[in-house]
């Protein structure tokens, strides 16, 4: 098989083009995978080799248990790891693609925007290969080149300064396919045709076979399972999932299909209802405080029933950042469910943005805009550093949790024993 991370040096540098081009290559054998806790990147992984991304953190997971993450879901010829920010960005929290790159043993290439410049950027790659020399750094690619003869500039000082370093071609300036495609939310209306286009644009001038050969990868063989084991439970499960609530860990979903007999997803827009058999409710995080978003499931009367009816029998119910929002009381002049007795309103700036340590012990990450009007009902805090000084982020009433984090399941089974009552 063959396994590798693109990164750059920054975000906006071209990560996104480049992944999509390369999985829509390989689309009838990749596994994708993403570094960090995005939520989005993964959605669009998706949309492009039909196959589901991966999340690779080893903020929230140690390394043995992202190791054994890696090795279970590389299932097909070819994966595909896309990293976060720059290459280095994350080290302080052990989760950059520097980190993931090293862990796993897999080689990086590194997409390095051209624009105005040429001898400068071998400067960059000496700078980026000799600030850890633990790196795996195999081979660039050249983005936004003007030309063949700007190309050609670049990669001869680069194969002069540099004996390990491949230069595998370059994505010239102004693509037509991309023009009319904003590369991010609009992947998820793009056509087979314009998937492809793009494919064939972004790699028209990198050499393929050369990037198959320096990615060549032997799967890591551990059969030893460095979680909590816990026994499957005769119980059904439902998760609440749409356009709305749309952020789910894909590991997340696999290891409740392994740890529960039944698991069921509900669309809520559709207002399809949680089962009468239901022991337990997930509701993932996404976005309800806009007018559009909440407008969606506004009408959703039998599903929001359904949910009432799950609480009153005093079952388990775990939301997470917009699920949280959506079973308090309100979020501005928009009403919500009643059943955590919080009240929150949306702000014209981030409130959190990265990851957090919980006083439960929990570690994730958390991004919202959302705050709340008062904590007197708030249980959990969240901080940037382990037990210090942090904001409420977390409500709680009987066997209804909510709270801002984002987190893992497979490596946090205090979650499932402390709020779902396993």
């Amino acid at each position: 098989m063959r396994a590798f991370i693109i990164s750059a040096i920054a975000s906006n540098q071209g990560k996104t083009v480049l992944t999509t081009a390369l999985l829509h290559y390989f689309k009838n054998s990749v596994r994708p995978f993403k570094a960090g806790p995005d939520y989005i990147d993964p959605q669009f992984h998706k949309i492009i080799c039909n196959t589901d991304s991966v999340n690779l953190d080893t903020f929230i997971m140690n390394n043995n248990q992202v190791k054994w993450l890696f090795n279970n879901y590389s299932n097909k010829d070819t994966s595909i790891i896309e990293g976060v920010m720059g290459f280095y960005d994350g080290m302080d929290k052990g989760c950059s693609a520097y980190d993931i790159g090293k862990l796993l043993k897999i080689p990086t290439i590194l997409l390095l925007d051209a624009s105005g410049s040429y001898i400068t950027i071998s400067a960059v790659l000496k700078g980026l290969k000799t600030y850890k020399d633990d790196n795996t750094i195999k081979a660039i690619v050249l983005n936004n080149v003007s030309s063949n003869m700007h190309y050609q500039l670049i990669k001869k000082q680069i194969l002069n300064d540099f004996d390990d370093i491949e230069v595998l071609g370059w994505i010239k300036k102004g693509i037509k396919s991309l023009s009319n495609t904003h590369l991010g939310l609009d992947l998820k209306n793009a056509k087979k045709d314009t998937l492809k286009n793009i494919s064939n644009e972004v790699l028209e001038n990198i050499d393929l076979e050369k990037l198959k050969e320096i990615t060549s990868y032997k799967k890591q063989i551990n059969n030893n399972y460095p979680f909590e084991k816990i026994n499957k439970i005769d119980k059904k499960v439902t998760i609440v999932k749409d356009e709305n609530f749309s952020f789910l860990y894909y590991d997340n979903l696999k290891f409740l299909e392994e740890l529960f007999k039944e698991v069921e997803i509900i669309n809520p827009i559709k207002d399809e209802q949680i089962s009468n058999d239901s022991d337990f409710v997930y509701i993932l995080g996404g976005y309800i405080e806009t007018d559009s978003a909440y407008n969606k499931i506004n009408k959703s009367y039998k599903f929001k029933k359904s949910l009432l009816e799950h609480v009153k029998h005093k079952r388990y119910v775990y939301a997470e950042c917009a699920g949280l929002l959506f079973l308090s009381n309100k979020v501005d002049d928009k009403k919500m469910m009643g059943i955590l007795n919080a009240d929150f309103e949306l702000t014209n700036k981030r409130v959190r943005l990265g990851y957090y340590y919980c006083n439960n012990g929990i570690k994730g990450h958390a991004f919202h805009y959302t705050k709340p009007l008062n904590t007197k009902n708030a249980i959990d805090i969240l901080s940037k550093k382990q037990n210090s000084k942090g904001e409420f982020a977390a409500w709680k009433n009987e066997n209804v949790y909510g709270t801002y984090l984002h987190t893992m399941f497979r490596n946090n089974i205090n979650i499932l024993k402390d709020y779902f009552g396993i």
